[in-house]
């Protein structure tokens, strides 16, 4: 078995985001790191949108992420004018570049900076400090830089501490020095942060924790007595060396440390700001620098009626931002609560730290302000938001806390807790959301089915997220189109065309509609209305539009040609006495009609703006079915190539526009549109098909020639099939052929504009849109109504839009998110969502949801009447805010809300919630099942397993169940029958046999509906996941890898007779056959076991087992061993696999989806010719395609274990991004064509996956 992996979509998950210019522009761009991709995200002011300017696969794992920029550096010496939003001033500056720092598990530590040229990021230096992998003591968990860009701090998680000096050299380079250690033995680094010190000496701050004397005491004593320092390193430009400046103790809770502005402002005597840091600790912030008094506030907190008032508050995020003579911070609390923090302070003496409530947003990993007044929230889970500032929070009536409130500036204690702060949170009045960035982060659980009418393909349900914002998520493959207007036409529109009145009119004017026994004409304003004097002619049926020449009109319909000309004269060409029009087509110069008999008329637009006919007709010797010229190139007056499809005539045909049957000569034949050979054919292609459609595009694709687009001629087939071709703009030679099967009716193409760049619609069954994103060429199905026509539309409301005919309704749409592939329709759910099974007959989903920590309504309306009971007031409004923004009151450990909820995937096109059950007796769901019980005639009924007060850390709980539930109301409703009592958490239950098989902790039970439990079997350790075929289980081990059992009737006996090499701990597990199965780590890995078919076949012919119980166990274990069939790291941990074919016809491939969002698909291979070729490609770009971060690609597959039997596809089609030279290089290697490669590494994306 070879498999290749692809990745259908990258990981959603943000773990660090940077603010900077990047590229030099007037722009500010973020650098967002996602686990293993890096990715440069731009802003548009003025919309208010983030778009991705280029996305790049790391080969490793980003453990952390900084920006930073050397004085006075630029790429340019052009200057940036920004405006801030609350300030009416406006500020030139140098447009600075920044560069950005990435530490990662390569032990190098790497400057990257972004190329606008090649739209990439380069490796300006690469330094090697330490192993790879990710270590305690190998630094890059934590990086630091100088504000002023003169060095930068990279620190393990323990001990390492390394220095570089960045500089510039005599042109002007970035340079950087070896490093210097600031290595503190037996020490925990818990942060570190730059302080701003302005050009004295760069300084750097860690919160540390000396472990020598807590090693060596075996008491425990030394442990609690241990103290957090915060320590001060100075690097010595003079003396090149790094020392311990200033190290004191501070509060042993603290977890963050955030710069404070410090240093001369450069313009005047002024200083910038007091210096030093905040230092966030649980339930306070304190403010800390050398020689210098403390200042501590406490964190204020929700003024909930209840809540678990022993939990501590302690902040999770935090953004500190400079405006000219101010700064503020924004510090986040794991609630979600913004806090505004300023310092009052006279030069470098702080007289007061200021904390007050700002708004709530999800929690972040991440916080970025930017210079025009936007914030941009990395979230932890789920969606990230971009929001702008309304306002600075100056004036509200918030109540602010402030140091002097408290004896000592809050310090007169250290140890004692301050008065609690309380505050009532709000909607958002500061900031306003004006963009999101759809995430799936975390996946918990994911199912492949094909639920959806004319969905074409399978779809992707995946339960998401956390807490109160989890969602249940319908994901399409393909664009989303965004609906602008649909009303119903009168009649049934054959075709649909819009036109502008003149060449440099920025939207278009008329919509023309044509129908069987004539032509509609609409006048495009801020309303759509019927046009009048248009000077088309409606009483026939138009062929083709177009706007000609500087302000001309062309119409061509079945008896001829008009030309209505800007004071709405009209030129008309009438068609041959006996003879029709049958197809055309026209660019801005030239008009080409073909005419029933076969001849071919060209048209020519003269300098004076006169249609001119040419002498001569070409007879093409058969019926002519479609034409297309392709548009005229800049700066000439005409396009060299025609391209005709023909056919011999058919034996019958209902229209000859349309249809043809018993073709037997089917071309396609470039002509030549040169004056010095007009209409003669340069080349010819045959076809296995009728015809259907033609469309002559010039779109840019960086993988054939990045400088300037390409030609491609696109053949649409009346069986559905799509050839794309390149059409040789120096002799007319059609190569390079690629097919495509896109639906089940002949193709329709249509040349459209998709913001400001030619594209391609191919309509069939579905609607097709082949483009360009990111200088690559794409070919996605787009998640829309089938339209049997359509055309580009712009209006003032919706300027890049398109516009198409759906039986007799007319759509107006747009298409925003070209990067995403995947179109997600949400359903909100209101806890955790654990694990959901579908009905096979209703097609309903269940699902369990279980949040720790969380009142349910039952629990929280309890604590309520008992709070009104004891006569305590609070406030009612806190506990109305929507829990979906605000969360829900923290509640003690062991407390749980969970609950079943029915969904209805189906309904309203994107799925709802039918009905909730809530959990009772503080039980919370961990398993579920539909099992049809033979006991019962085979009945199906919903097994949920749940546990009762149970704690995570140790893992414990007073009871189990197994909740069984009859379906009533078509599967609409549920009715508890009964709950079977068990003695530990049941995270695995399974539908075997006619009964129950249930992982009860560490045993596998097997279960009858009303009878107590019939067998049990221990393992190892906890049972996580369960799989069945026929009598033979496979078990999945929290700790030990997978086992197979056998369970044999006579004997009622559970043997378990195989199991893996090597210990592992399993997320989830699927079988591809009989004695093969798919499995997952929480480590990132996908493995595919096989166990020996002689000792598959030797268990089945066995009745009683008899034999396998006797048989001696290997390695501690069972006496059988599965052989490793293949093995590959992912980088993500691994939610779900399916065994699914994702094309209709194709071979079933293996979908796997990860927590960050991943999914992505492993491929089989079918021939060993394939394996060969893709192998050794994948050897060349190893070396060709060196990783972001410095990681050995072959080392990050094989993270944990040798890669075994997989090609990494995501490697191998960045082949299409190298320059043209090193293509040819490669593709030599391989003895084939750069084309051949592009043209094979396309097929294998197209069979896995369709597109």
């Amino acid at each position: 078995m070879h498999l290749y992996n692809l990745t259908v979509q990258a990981p959603t998950a943000i773990t660090h985001a940077v603010v900077g210019n990047f590229s030099g522009a007037r722009q500010q761009e973020l650098v967002l790191s996602r686990g293993t991709r890096l990715e440069l995200a731009r802003l548009d002011s003025q919309t208010g949108k983030l778009s991705t300017v280029i996305a790049s696969d790391v080969f490793g794992s980003i453990r952390s992420l900084a920006a930073f920029r050397l004085t006075g550096g630029s790429k340019g010496t052009s200057s940036l004018l920004w405006l801030w939003q609350f300030s009416s001033v406006l500020s030139q500056h140098i447009s600075p570049s920044d560069y950005a720092i990435v530490g990662s598990d390569s032990g190098r530590i790497v400057i990257l900076e972004y190329d606008p040229q090649t739209s990439s990021f380069v490796k300006i230096h690469q330094e090697t400090y330490g192993k790879s992998g990710t270590r305690r003591i190998v630094p890059g968990q934590y990086l630091a830089t100088d504000p002023k860009g003169r060095a930068v701090m990279i620190s393990a998680m323990e001990k390492a501490k390394l220095v570089y000096i960045l500089n510039r050299d005599a042109a002007a380079k970035l340079t950087i020095s070896s490093p210097l250690e600031a290595h503190k033995a037996n020490a925990i680094i818990h942060h570190v942060v730059g302080l701003d010190v302005g050009f004295e000496n760069p300084t750097f701050a860690a919160l540390e924790v000396d472990y020598t004397e807590s090693d060596q005491d075996a008491t425990g004593e030394a442990f609690s007595n241990a103290q957090k320092m915060l320590t001060y390193y100075e690097l010595d430009l003079g003396l090149n060396h790094v020392v311990r400046k200033w190290s004191e103790p501070t509060d042993l809770r603290a977890n963050l440390l955030v710069q404070v502005p410090g240093g001369q402002a450069a313009s005047s005597d002024r200083y910038d700001g007091p210096s030093g840091v905040l230092v966030c600790c649980e339930d306070h912030i304190i403010y800390r620098n050398m020689d210098a008094p403390q200042h501590r506030v406490r964190i204020p907190r929700r003024d909930y009626p209840f809540q678990d008032d022993e939990r501590g508050l302690i902040i999770t995020a935090a953004v500190m931002h400079k405006m000219k003579g101010a700064f503020f911070f924004l510090l986040q609390s794991e609630e979600g609560d913004l806090y505004k923090v300023t310092i009052e302070h006279e030069e470098q003496e702080v007289k007061a730290l200021k904390i007050k409530y700002f708004d709530t947003v999800p929690v972040a990993s991440s916080l970025c302000i930017m210079k025009s007044g936007f914030l941009f929230v990395a979230a932890e889970f789920g969606n990230h938001h971009l929001y702008q500032f309304l306002k600075l929070g100056d004036e509200d009536e918030e109540r602010e806390h402030s140091s002097t409130d408290y004896p000592s500036f809050g310090m007169a204690d250290p140890n004692a807790p301050l008065p609690r702060a309380l505050f009532r949170p709000h909607a958002l009045e500061n900031l306003a959301l004006v963009d999101e960035l759809e995430s799936l982060n975390p996946i918990i659980d994911c199912k492949v089915l094909n639920l959806l009418p004319n969905a074409g393909t399978p779809q992707t349900f995946a339960a998401c997220g956390r807490g109160s914002r989890s969602t249940f998520r319908t994901l399409r493959y393909g664009l989303e189109a965004d609906e602008a207007i649909n009303f119903d036409l009168r009649g049934i529109p054959t075709s649909v065309w819009t036109t502008k009145l003149k060449e440099d009119d920025q939207f278009d004017a008329y919509i023309v509609l044509s129908f069987i026994n004539g032509t509609l004409v609409l006048s495009v304003g801020e309303t759509i209305t019927d046009a009048e004097d248009s000077g088309f002619l409606t009483t026939s049926p138009t062929i083709a539009v177009q706007q000609i020449g500087v302000d001309g009109l062309l119409q061509v319909h079945p008896h001829g040609i008009r030309h209505i000309l800007p004071d709405k004269r009209v030129n008309e060409w009438q068609a041959p006495p006996e003879k029709m029009i049958v197809n055309a087509t026209t660019n801005k110069r030239q008009v080409v009609v073909a005419l029933n008999s076969g001849e071919l008329v060209y048209f020519e637009l003269d300098l004076e703006g006169q249609l001119n006919e040419y002498q001569d007709r070409r007879a093409m010797g058969s019926t002519i079915l479609s034409l297309s010229v392709a548009e005229v190139p800049e700066g000439r007056q005409r396009t060299p190539y025609l391209v005709d499809r023909s056919s011999v005539p058919p034996a019958e045909f209902a229209d000859v526009l349309y249809q043809a049957v018993g073709c037997e000569d089917q071309t396609v034949r470039i002509i030549s549109l040169d004056p010095e050979n007009t209409l003669e054919v340069i080349s010819l292609q045959a076809l296995t098909a009728p015809p259907s459609s033609i469309c002559i595009a010039e779109i840019l694709d960086a993988s054939l020639n990045r400088a300037q687009p390409t030609t491609f001629v696109n053949i649409g087939l009346q069986n559905g099939v799509l050839l794309r071709t390149v059409l040789d703009p120096l002799n007319g030679q059609l190569t390079d052929t690629r097919s495509r099967f896109l639906g089940t009716r002949p193709v329709k193409l249509i040349r459209v504009v998709l913001h400001g760049n030619p594209a391609v619609l191919a309509l069939s069954s579905r609607t097709w849109l082949n483009y360009t994103y990111q200088n690559m060429m794409h070919f996605i199905p787009l998640i829309y109504e089938n339209l049997e026509s359509a055309w580009t539309f712009s209006a003032e409301l919706v300027p890049n839009g398109f516009i198409g005919v759906s039986g007799s309704v007319l759509r107006i749409f747009h298409i925003t998110k070209l990067g995403s592939k995947l179109k997600q329709d949400v359903i909100p759910l209101d806890n955790t969502p654990r694990k959901f099974v579908a009905h096979p007959a209703n097609g309903f989903f269940y699902l369990i949801e279980s949040d720790h920590r969380a009142y349910s309504a039952s629990a929280a309306e309890q604590e309520l009447e008992r709070l009104r009971a004891t006569g305590k007031e609070f406030d009612k409004e806190i506990l109305d805010l929507p829990q979906r923004e605000f969360g829900r009151p923290k509640a003690p450990a062991g407390i749980w809300s969970s609950c079943i909820r029915i969904i209805d995937p189906v309904e309203a096109c994107y799925g709802r919630t039918v009905r909730v059950v809530e959990l009772d007796n503080n039980e919370a769901a961990f398993s579920i099942a539909a099992v049809p019980f033979a006991a019962r005639d085979n009945v199906l009924h919903l097994v949920v397993g749940t546990a009762q007060d149970t704690f995570l850390s140790p893992r414990s709980c007073t009871s189990g169940f197994l909740r069984t539930y009859k379906f009533v109301e078509d599967g609409r409703g549920l009715e508890l029958l009964h709950k079977t009592e068990v003695d530990d958490v049941p995270l695995a239950i399974l539908g075997f046999q006619g009964r129950l098989a249930a992982g009860v902790g560490k045993s596998l039970r097997l279960y009858d509906i009303g009878k107590q439990k019939l067998l049990r079997k221990n393992f190892p350790s906890t049972i996580v996941t369960l799989n069945t075929q026929g009598s033979r289980l496979l078990v999945g081990d929290m700790q030990e890898s997978i086992h197979f059992a056998v369970y044999k009737p006579p004997e009622t006996r559970l043997i378990i007779f195989a199991d893996d090499t090597q210990p592992r701990y399993i997320t989830t597990t699927t079988m591809l056959d009989y004695n093969t199965v798919v499995a997952g780590d929480r480590f990132g890995n996908i493995f595919v076991n096989r166990l020996d078919p002689k000792v598959s076949d030797q268990i089945d012919d066995d009745p009683v087992g008899a034999g396998i119980m006797h048989e001696k166990g290997i390695l501690m274990g069972a006496p059988h061993k599965t052989s490793l069939l293949a093995h590959f790291h992912v980088g993500d941990i691994i939610t779900s696999l399916h065994k699914v074919s994702m094309v209709t016809g194709a071979r079933e491939v293996i979908i796997y989806t990860g927590l960050h969002g991943t999914i992505g698909v492993l491929v089989p291979f079918i021939s060993k010719e394939d394996v060969d070729f893709i192998s050794t490609l994948e050897q060349h770009m190893r070396t060709e395609q060196l990783s972001l971060v410095g990681r050995d690609h072959l080392a990050w597959r094989g993270y944990y274990v040798p890669v075994k039997a997989v090609v990494d596809g995501d490697l191998c089609e960045m082949f299409a991004r190298l320059l043209p030279h090193r293509q040819s290089v490669i593709a030599g290697e391989l003895d084939r064509t750069v084309g051949e490669v592009l043209k094979k590494l396309e097929q294998l994306r197209v069979m896995a996956i369709g597109f």
